[in-house]
């Protein structure tokens, strides 16, 4: 049986595929940067952190609450909340940027909230 008529092989021509995709690279460990997250500060302005946040609020609304919140979760799910979307490390961070608490998620601090909200308008 006789096979067909190949081209011949040029010289450099590997037989098989490289060791590796791409041998002009190097292969020294390459340091990964850390994971950032974006946070509000107790002033209000975004810093960055590589400590992810604790706390989800709503940056034009000024409302903080859990980030497993169901009334959270169902705006992400509409969508357009993600834009205003803002997190903090901690619940003290949230209040000292201005935010008040979710009545969905935070009942208990809500009720709080707004007593003294009520509080501060009588007087």
């Amino acid at each position: 049986m006789v096979g067909r008529a190949r081209s011949p092989r040029r010289l450099g021509d590997p037989l098989r595929a490289a060791p590796h995709a791409r041998p002009g690279l190097s292969r020294r460990n390459v340091t990964v940067p850390a994971t950032t997250y974006a946070l509000v500060g107790a002033d209000g302005r975004s810093y960055r952190s590589v400590v992810p946040g604790a706390w989800g609020g709503h940056r034009r609304t000024r409302i903080y609450g859990r980030l497993d919140c169901p009334a959270a979760l169902r705006a992400l799910a509409r969508g357009g909340y993600r834009t205003h979307r803002v997190f903090f490390t901690d619940e003290t961070g949230a209040v000292a940027a201005g935010y008040r608490p979710c009545a969905v998620c935070c009942p208990d601090r809500y009720r709080d909230w707004r007593a003294t909200q009520r509080a501060s308008r009588r007087c």
